[in-house]
């Protein structure tokens, strides 16, 4: 991750027309991957090569295009593959639907009618007892569609104004995070009656005297982005106060780290990434028209990956390859992928080569009790 560059043998086919706001690489064979843009269009890629030559271009294999009787009429904001296989994929749109798509025939299967604009919907990549899509939407109300009945039973109420983003624990199955434009998080627990768990707090309970509000709030504004760490035990939050924010996920509780500040303009959902299966973690979060790597821990700003003409709008990892691929208004999708290493020759050990090759992230920071005397 920390020699992702822009690769140039690798192309992304160019199929959209304006801008790109989702991308979801489905999570079993991490070979295909879904956007959708700010036309309605939802096109699918193959990101394998078959060609085996070194370079090569992920084609594109089909799209659900404007000509398309069941295309969505306004911008897509959010793709999602079913967790579970490839014969099917969501999509949720600014016009008020959420679509349950079929993907060898490219019917939908289910349409569920919202009555507001369709921000974020979100599925749980390990529900074995259930098959909720969470939906945020204009209304505070956040909406839990069962794909098993085709009707969205559920409402969860709490917050109290639109809802931006929506995310399934990947540790407990009934847990869901929520963000909203009023400034808040909320953890829920699906099967209680009251549903919310917890409000959570920047300050940590911790209210200077002088201010008077009395309502936990996670940012100092709209809450646009929610993205859990792999294991579930910490969520990373977003907010157009221009800041990130990691939270213990089971108390929680704010853990102050300062990422410094991270620029976020946009006015909807914005969809970021955290790496899978290397140590430390990282996040990528679209900047501007760049993607700032941080390490999820320290906060250390690792990287800024330039290439993009245009605002950023999401980004997705696939951890089989750590690869990183970026959708952004200049309708382009880019692939970064890591550099090649030169091979080290097996005869000389780590300790002998000069330390600056070590990125400052990979630093062992322990000391031994020997050394302190």
């Amino acid at each position: 991750v920390l020699s992702l560059e822009l690769n140039k043998d690798r192309d992304v086919e160019r199929i959209h027309g304006s801008g790109i706001n989702t991308l979801d690489i489905e999570p079993v064979e991490g070979r295909y991957m879904l956007s959708g843009g700010s036309d309605g269009v939802i096109v699918l890629y193959d990101l394998e090569n078959l060609s085996r030559k070194p370079s090569y271009t992920c084609k594109a294999l089909f799209s659900v295009g404007r000509s398309h009787p069941d295309v969505h009429k306004f911008s897509v904001e959010t793709v999602q593959w079913y967790p579970h296989d490839t014969g099917m994929f969501t999509s949720s749109s600014f016009d008020k639907t959420l679509k349950i798509w079929d993907t060898n025939t490219l019917q939908p299967a289910d349409i569920f009618h919202f009555e507001g604009t369709v921000y974020s919907h979100h599925m749980s990549p390990v529900a074995t007892k259930h098959c909720l899509i969470a939906v945020g939407t204009k209304s505070p109300k956040v909406q839990l569609c069962d794909l098993k009945s085709g009707s969205s039973s559920h409402i969860l109420q709490g917050h109290r104004q639109e809802v931006l983003a929506v995310s399934w624990s990947p540790r407990h199955e009934y847990i869901l995070a929520t963000g909203s434009a009023d400034g808040r998080v909320k953890l829920w627990d699906v099967r209680r009656a009251s549903g919310c768990l917890s409000t959570l707090d920047q300050h940590n309970g911790e209210k200077s005297k002088s201010s008077s509000e009395a309502a936990n709030t996670a940012h100092n504004g709209r809450v646009n982005g929610l993205c859990y760490t792999n294991d579930g035990l910490h969520l990373l939050t977003i907010g157009t106060d221009d800041r990130m924010r990691l939270w213990n996920s089971s108390t929680g509780e704010n853990t102050l780290v300062n990422y410094g500040k991270v620029c976020n303009e946009s006015r909807k959902g914005l969809k970021f990434a955290i790496s899978c299966g290397c140590n430390p973690e990282f996040a990528f979060v679209p900047y501007g028209s760049t993607i700032a790597v941080y390490t999820v821990f320290t906060g250390e700003l690792i990287t800024m990956l330039r290439g993009h003409y245009s605002t950023v709008n999401c980004c997705v990892f696939q951890p089989h390859f750590q690869e990183l691929y970026s959708g952004s208004k200049d309708c382009n999708i880019l692939a970064w992928i890591p550099a090649p290493r030169e091979a080290v020759p097996d005869d000389i050990s780590e300790k002998s080569l000069p330390q600056q090759h070590l990125n400052p992230a990979y630093e062992d920071a322990w000391s031994s009790s020997d050394d302190e005397g």
